[in-house]
């Protein structure tokens, strides 16, 4: 859509307000709204300012002032605000008008151009699957004296036995502890909301593959989302998590991306199947592994190469890594399979058409940046392809059933935040190339993540210590 098909849809769709929308740093998407007449051709070149200051790892108060440059071909209707027209921005310098280096679309753009610029391929097809948790409710914080989170879901095993007000409230039919996968309704308390969801993403222009209820109790739930070139797909994740906590809302519910908000249950990942294409054929079909090409498993030999430094990004909290345990079928191991669902990389075996040939890579979660998360995925593939680089052997036997010794060649996920942010700090030269991600970005990303997440966790006590310390 060009600037003047945008102004002429504002018309045709009596449009009041124009939601510009940008995401910052770490991942949570922001916006401001002008009215519709204030928008125009000029504005697509000329952009609108903000105080860049004022958010996270970005500007310093001496140099706070940017702009935010509208980007005409992402532009949907708003489904829940009233004549509200949806906008995504990129970050400029008002001076220079160069695009900011610590803006996370900008480095999926230079991603993109800088994979095209090697001559690989042309295009890098994301098909990401978003887990995510809906509640009922919940109440957390944290503070001098106490710190605490409860969680209410009518489908959790543990309210079965509450009593409730209201008419069959409690029927009987709660999904049972880690068999939350696929139950039809009554069971299934959310197949209207994930419906919902689904019609509104494809309103928007988001075309949705399936959406069922994922393996925790607890209202777990999972919608997938047809394959894309990289920057598009990272715009409809933004997208994606924007229309899921709406929805939840308007249902009286809550929406969490969290990757592990209930103990000793499933987390939520957001696995991504990837794919390289030149000249709109696919260059992962073969006849090697899998069905799959030289260049698709050396594009796994440098995502598993680096896949301790690409946890910085792909699972970039502390919470991302109480998800990361044996069990729960999360990919602890870095290695690879065809089928088996516990490897970090899964080929699956759906259809034997060239054209669906891809690997999904397990190990991310949904509260990465997914600007930042794909571009360090695709840059680790892209060196693997230039390198040669050897994935191993794969590894078909279920993990989780092999003896340690078995085991003890294979490498592992990192298990803290810390230790990725650590093997990101070693390993960050691959990224580094094409100017995709800079070394400001680099040590922004590590001296913010240290500072504001994990020092800040492992200053405050955690409820549990109490009920291990306290009559010690």
């Amino acid at each position: 859509m060009t600037p003047r098909e945008v102004l002429a849809l504002i018309r045709e769709r009596e449009i009041q307000a124009v939601d510009l929308r940008f995401m910052d740093f770490p991942g949570t998407q922001k916006h401001f709204t002008v009215p519709a007449q204030a928008l125009s051709e000029d504005s697509f070149e000329r952009g609108y300012g903000f105080d860049g200051s004022s958010l996270r790892g970005w500007q310093s108060i001496n140099e706070s002032d940017m702009l935010v440059v509208p980007e005409s071909d992402t532009a949907y209707v708003d489904p829940f605000m009233t004549r509200t027209l949806v906008l995504t921005c990129n970050i400029q310098d008002p001076i220079t008008r160069q695009d900011y280096a610590k803006d996370p679309r900008n480095v999926a753009r230079k991603a993109e151009a800088y994979m095209k610029s090697t001559g690989i391929a042309d295009v890098a097809n994301f098909g990401p699957e978003p887990e995510f948790f809906i509640f009922d409710n919940v109440r957390f914080d944290q503070n001098e004296h106490e710190g605490y989170y409860h969680i209410d879901s009518s489908e959790g095993q543990w309210n079965r036995g509450r009593k409730r007000r209201g008419p069959a409230t409690n029927a009987g039919y709660s999904i049972r502890h880690g068999e939350g996968y696929l139950p039809v309704p009554p069971a299934d308390t959310l197949q209207e909301a994930r419906t919902e969801i689904m019609l509104a993403l494809q309103e928007c222009g988001i075309e949705v593959e399936a959406q069922h209820h994922e393996v925790a109790s607890a209202g777990q739930c999972e919608i997938d989302i047809k394959y894309g070139p990289l920057l598009k797909t990272a715009d409809a994740l933004l997208m994606f998590k924007y229309v899921v906590k709406n929805v939840a809302a308007r249902h009286g519910k809550t929406a969490t991306f969290m990757p592990k908000p209930i103990w000793n249950d499933s987390g939520s990942g957001l696995h991504l199947h990837m794919s390289l294409w030149k000249g709109g054929e696919t260059l992962f079909a073969g006849s090697r592994y899998g069905g799959l090409s030289e260049t698709a498993l050396f594009a796994m030999g440098g995502i598993l190469a680096h896949a301790r430094a690409l946890m910085a990004f792909c699972c970039p909290t502390t919470n991302s890594y109480k998800r990361l345990i044996a069990g729960f079928e999360a990919p602890i191991n870095l290695t690879y399979s065809y089928r088996n669902r516990s490897a970090a990389i899964r080929i699956p075996v759906h259809s034997p058409s060239a054209e669906d040939k891809r690997f999904e890579f397990r190990c991310p979660d949904s509260s990465s940046n997914p600007y930042l998360a794909m571009s360090a995925v695709l840059m680790a593939a892209l060196d693997g392809i230039q390198n040669h680089i050897d994935p191993g052997k794969p590894l078909d036997k279920d993990i989780y059933d092999l003896d340690p010794a078995e085991l003890d060649d294979v490498a592992k996920t990192p298990a803290t935040l810390e230790e990725s942010l650590a093997a990101l700090r070693q390993d960050h030269s691959f990224l580094l190339r094409g100017d995709v991600f800079t070394d400001d970005v680099i040590d922004t990303w590590i001296w913010y993540k240290t500072e504001k997440e994990c020092e800040a966790l492992r200053q405050r006590p955690h409820p549990f210590e109490f009920a291990m310390y306290y009559d010690i």
